[in-house]
């Protein structure tokens, strides 16, 4: 698949979500990297997205919201048709999302539902199999996060979005 097919996938998920999250009745902003990056790498020719402020920069989530319990929360969007991979990727990279801005992730996935899930900092717990500590990530379905309002009949809808917008048939 191509990057700019893979973005705007992931595009679409962010606007899924967005939608789903405000017709459930949750107060959703906006926030994400990409403006400010681009800012401030034309404002700042020494800035290094590769710094340590520069990995916080561009791992800003892309929400805030308040819902059901009326506290701020970050909420990251990602799109994976296949969700293991999504785990691999936090597995080598999760501090900026987990440890320093404790943002929930949502994953938005074709593969099976629940299709909108949710990982709760921590993301995952070590459990021993075999002797050996294995991570285990801690997927809820989106509806079953009590900090958030998810109505039923809208997640239906949605859900027939996700079906629609990344069938494989297309």
């Amino acid at each position: 698949m191509a990057v700019s097919e893979n973005i705007l996938k992931g595009k679409i998920a962010e606007n899924l979500v967005e939608d789903l999250l405000k017709r459930s009745g949750n107060r959703v902003y906006r926030l994400g990297s990409d403006a400010q990056l681009e800012n401030i790498v034309q404002l700042e020719q020494d800035f290094c997205k590769d710094s340590d402020i520069g990995k916080k920069i561009s791992s800003i989530p892309d929400f805030a919201i308040i819902g059901a319990l009326g506290k701020p929360q970050l909420l990251e969007v990602k799109f994976r048709t296949d969700p293991e991979s999504l785990e691999e990727e936090l597995l080598m990279d999760k501090e900026p999302l987990e440890k320093f801005w404790v943002a929930k992730i949502v994953l938005v996935t074709p593969k099976e539902k629940p299709y909108f899930r949710i990982l709760i900092p921590p993301y995952f717990v070590k459990e021993k199999r075999d002797g050996w500590p294995i991570p285990v990530f801690k997927w809820i379905a989106l509806e079953d996060d009590r900090d958030i309002l998810i109505e039923a009949d809208v997640l239906r809808e949605f859900n027939d979005l996700v079906k629609k917008y990344y069938s494989k048939k297309g």
